[in-house]
C-alpha cells in the first residue's frame, strides 16, 4: 500500500477518534453542569439496574445487552424526575452467514405523578417503527381526524385514553408532533430515538410538566 495514503488513513482514524472524544467530553461536562444548576444527582456510569427498575416501561424491554447510562435523578416543579440514555443491541444475519450487532441509544425522560394509571402509548404515527412496536393494543381514533393522522394512541383502558387525549391536551400535542410518550403506573415518560443531550433537558422536563397539567383534574379524584 502507498505510504502516502497509509498516512492518511491513519490521520482520518486518529481525526475521528479525537472529534468523538471531544463530542463526549462536551456532553458529560454539560450533563455535569446541568445537574449542579438544577440540584441533581448525575451518575455518568453504565446500570442495568436502573433499566430493570423501570422495565415496565415496554421501550426497555428491547434487544439484549441493555443498560443505562448518563443518569439524573432529582426534583423538578415538585415531581421525582429521571433522566437518561439507554441502550440495547439487536443483530442481523447477511447472506454469507456474517452476524452484525446494531446499536440503539433511546433518551428518556421521565416524572412520578400523583398517583398510579392503566398503560398508555402516544407517538407520532411511523415513530416506534424505528425502535420496533410490539404492543397488541389496536390504534385509538379521535374526533379530531388531524390528530388520529399525526399520533398512534394505544391503550387497554378506552376511556382513559379519551379522557389524557381531551381537546386541550391533542391542541397542546398538535404543535409538538415529535412527542412520544409513555404513561405505566405512576411514570410519565418521554422517549427520543438518539441520545439525551444536556441541551435537551429543561425543554423535555417542561414538556412533561405541561403535559402532567393538561390531564384533567378529575383523573386524580378516582
Amino acid at each position: 500500500m502507498d505510504p502516502l495514503l497509509i498516512v492518511l488513513i491513519a490521520a482520518a482514524v486518529a481525526a475521528v477518534f479525537y472529534f468523538s472524544w471531544q463530542y463526549h467530553k462536551k456532553r458529560r461536562e454539560g450533563f455535569i453542569a446541568w445537574a449542579a444548576a438544577n440540584d441533581f444527582e448525575f451518575d455518568p456510569n453504565r446500570s442495568r439496574e436502573l433499566g430493570r427498575r423501570l422495565s415496565f416501561l415496554d421501550k426497555l424491554n428491547q434487544g439484549s445487552n441493555r443498560y443505562a447510562y448518563d443518569y439524573l435523578h432529582g426534583d423538578y416543579q415538585g415531581y421525582a424526575a429521571d433522566a437518561f440514555t439507554y441502550h440495547y443491541e439487536t443483530y442481523s444475519t447477511n447472506s454469507k452467514g456474517h452476524r452484525r450487532t446494531h446499536h440503539h441509544h433511546l433518551g428518556i425522560i421521565a416524572i412520578k405523578i400523583e398517583q398510579p394509571f392503566p398503560e398508555l402509548h402516544i407517538q407520532p404515527e411511523g415513530f416506534f417503527s424505528k425502535i420496533g412496536q410490539f404492543l397488541g393494543f389496536d390504534d385509538i381514533d379521535f374526533e379530531s381526524v388531524e390528530f388520529s393522522k399525526k399520533f398512534a394512541v394505544k391503550s387497554g383502558d378506552k376511556k382513559l385514553a379519551y379522557d389524557f387525549c381531551n381537546t386541550g391536551m391533542m391542541e397542546y400535542l398538535l404543535k409538538h408532533q415529535g412527542t412520544a410518550l409513555e404513561l405505566d403506573g405512576d411514570t410519565l415518560a418521554l422517549y427520543d430515538t438518539h441520545r439525551l443531550e444536556p441541551d435537551e433537558l429543561d425543554y423535555y422536563l417542561q414538556h412533561l410538566i405541561k403535559i402532567r397539567s393538561l390531564m384533567p383534574d378529575y383523573l386524580f379524584r378516582k
